[in-house]
């Protein structure tokens, strides 16, 4: 992890990227917990070696063992695979990952959209984090990281200078949840990260709330 953190300031420093991060004090929680975060391209790690909270495990999509540099960057950082199109590998993962979160203090980070999105919103979620957060009955800490839009185009290949706000929520507690709340859980929290992602991408490229992109 030290590794790539070192690598990944490097690739900041050197194309001039500024990270502000907001909401520190809700990552202050001694309990283990689940983080969702949303997922827009590669450029992701950055802000999660930012932010990134000690004894925190990343799960992401089996593809990403075979992405080239960001599959480099993954085993790196330590990441669990899960093979999504095989659902008894998924459940065992999850399944192994609450038991180590509650037996070993650890937390986890998921991307609920499940693949990369440019289209300046957020996919639905994918609810494996939530059933993982309410079957542990741990909360859910919301991240979101604002537009990369005005410094990066997958499309026009295009990378400058810029900056990404990273906004830490309040935790969105479990206690007293079943499987049947699930559904309500995740599109809660997928709201909330929706709203919170407009409004600092708004502010990163100057428009009025609600003005789109």
């Amino acid at each position: 992890m030290k590794v790539l953190r070192f690598m990944l300031l490097h690739i900041k420093y050197l194309y001039g990227i500024k990270i502000e991060v907001r909401g520190w004090e809700n990552f202050d929680i001694k309990e283990p917990y689940v983080v969702v975060s949303n997922h827009q391209s590669s450029l992701d790690l950055l802000g999660m070696m930012e932010i990134l909270p000690g004894r925190c495990v990343p799960i992401a999509k089996r593809e990403l063992m075979y992405a080239g540099t960001a599959s480099l960057a993954c085993w790196l950082a330590g990441v669990i695979f899960i093979n999504r199109k095989k659902t008894d590998d998924a459940i065992s993962v999850m399944t192994e990952a609450e038991e180590t979160m509650l037996k070993e203090d650890v937390r986890v980070w998921v991307f609920p959209e499940g693949t990369r999105n440019h289209n300046g919103s957020l996919l639905p979620f994918k609810r494996g984090a939530f059933y993982l957060a309410v079957q542990a009955q741990v909360p859910v800490i919301p991240i979101i990281m604002s537009s990369y839009k005005d410094f990066y185009s997958n499309k026009d290949k295009r990378f400058s200078t810029g900056k990404c706000a990273v906004q830490i929520l309040p935790g969105v507690s479990t206690k007293g949840l079943c499987a049947d709340d699930v559904p309500e859980l995740a599109d809660k929290v997928r709201g909330m990260m929706l709203e919170t992602f407009t409004e600092i991408s708004n502010e990163r490229t100057g428009k009025e709330p609600g003005g789109g992109y």
